[in-house]
C-alpha cells in the first residue's frame, strides 16, 4: 500500500502516473487538506482518501508531497504512527532527509525525491537521494515506483537543491520560452495556432535529438548556425541581451528560494 500525503498538483500527478503504471486504486490512498479536494480525487481515480494518521498506520510506503512550509506540521502529526521499517519518500523542495529523520525517529529510512510535472505524460525527471538509514533496497524501491513515469537519477543529497531549481522547475522555463517564441511569431505575422505548433514541434524535435544523438548541445547548435546566416543573427541578439546570464541568475534564484521555503 502506498500513501500520498498531500495530494496537491504534484501529488495527484504522481498518483495518476502510478495508476497508469499498473497500480490498482485499492493499492493507493491519499490525504488532502480540503474535503472537496478529496471527493474529487476519489471520483476521478477511485482511490481512498484518509487522514494523515490513518495513512501512516496503513501504508507500506509514505510519499510526503506537502508544501515545504507544511512539512514540519505533517511530520509532527504522523510521527507516532510511523514504525522504523516504513519507507518514507519526501518530495518537498528543500526538505532534507535529516529534517524528516529527526522528526520521525532515527531508524526510519528516508529517500528524498524531486520530480517534475511531465510525470503527467510519463516523461518526468526524478532525482533521488538516500538518507542516513536508507540503503540500496530503499533506493531500488523508490526507483521502481518512479521509473514507469519517467527517468530516475541518483544524486548526492548535497545536489538536491540545485536539481530542484534545474529540473524540478525546469518545465516552467521551457513553457516561458515557448510563450516568448510564439509571441515573436505573432509579431512577425504568424497566426497564433501555427506559431504554437511550429515552436512546440521544434522543441520536441530538438529535445529528442539532444537525448538520442549523444552530442553536446554546442555541437547541435553549431550545426544549425551557418556563417553569416539567420541563426547566428538571432544568437547574437540573445547574447546581447544577456539571456545566458539571465538563465544562470534565474536558476540560482530558484535554488535559493527553495532553501528559504524549507526554512519556513
Amino acid at each position: 500500500m502506498i500513501a500520498i500525503l498531500g495530494a496537491g498538483k504534484m501529488g495527484e500527478a504522481l498518483m495518476s502516473g502510478l495508476l497508469r503504471a499498473g497500480f490498482k486504486p485499492d493499492q493507493l490512498m491519499a490525504t488532502v487538506r480540503r474535503a472537496e479536494r478529496g471527493d474529487a480525487l476519489t471520483q476521478t481515480y477511485g482511490v481512498r482518501v484518509v487522514s494523515n494518521p490513518e495513512a501512516a498506520k496503513a501504508a507500506d510506503t509514505l510519499i510526503l508531497a506537502v508544501k515545504p512550509q507544511d512539512m514540519a506540521a505533517l511530520l509532527a502529526e504522523i510521527a507516532p504512527y510511523v514504525p522504523a521499517d516504513r519507507l518514507v519518500i519526501s518530495a518537498a523542495a528543500g526538505i532534507t532527509t535529516s529534517f524528516v529523520e529527526e522528526r520521525l525517529g532515527d531508524e526510519v529510512p528516508v529517500v528524498r525525491v524531486m520530480s517534475n510535472t511531465p510525470v503527467l505524460v510519463d516523461e518526468a525527471m526524478s532525482v533521488i537521494s538516500a538518507g542516513g538509514h536508507a540503503g540500496e533496497h530503499h533506493l531500488k524501491l523508490t526507483e521502481d515506483l518512479l521509473k514507469p513515469v519517467g527517468k530516475v537519477l541518483r544524486i548526492p543529497e548535497s545536489q538536491q537543491d540545485a536539481a530542484t531549481a534545474l529540473s524540478g522547475s525546469g518545465p516552467a522555463y521551457f513553457f516561458f520560452l515557448v510563450e516568448a517564441m510564439v509571441d515573436a511569431g505573432i509579431l512577425l505575422g504568424m497566426p497564433r495556432a501555427a506559431a504554437l505548433e511550429m515552436v512546440t514541434q521544434s522543441i520536441v524535435g530538438a529535445a529528442i535529438m539532444l537525448r538520442d544523438s549523444g552530442e553536446h548541445p554546442v555541437i547541435l547548435r553549431e550545426a544549425v548556425t551557418s556563417p553569416g546566416g539567420t541563426t547566428i543573427a538571432a544568437i547574437a541578439e540573445l547574447e546581447r541581451h544577456s539571456v545566458r546570464a539571465a538563465f544562470l541568475a534565474a536558476i540560482e534564484a530558484a535554488r535559493d528560494r527553495g532553501r528559504e521555503l524549507a526554512g519556513g
